[in-house]
């Protein structure tokens, strides 16, 4: 990726290959989520009991909508 470049090759001397480091953690967590994910995949979600279709309803109480940026409304 970075072929021929002093400054990189420096950094990395310096702080180690952060992008490879990240490119390994991110291969290991995708690793762990396809290992999580196998028996949902697997049986329909049977296994861990259905999940409900819509998200629990909110707690009553005053809640303030979220506002778009610019939208002049305070």
């Amino acid at each position: 990726m970075f072929q021929d470049s002093p400054i990189y090759d420096r950094l990395v001397a310096e702080r180690g290959d952060i992008p490879l480091q990240v490119r390994r953690e991110a291969e290991r967590v995708g690793r762990e989520l396809e290992f999580a994910m196998q028996p949902l995949r697997s049986s329909g979600r049977a296994s861990l009991g259905e999940l409900p279709a819509s998200p629990p309803p909110q707690p009553p109480g005053w809640q303030r909508g979220a506002l778009m940026p610019g939208s002049g409304q305070i």
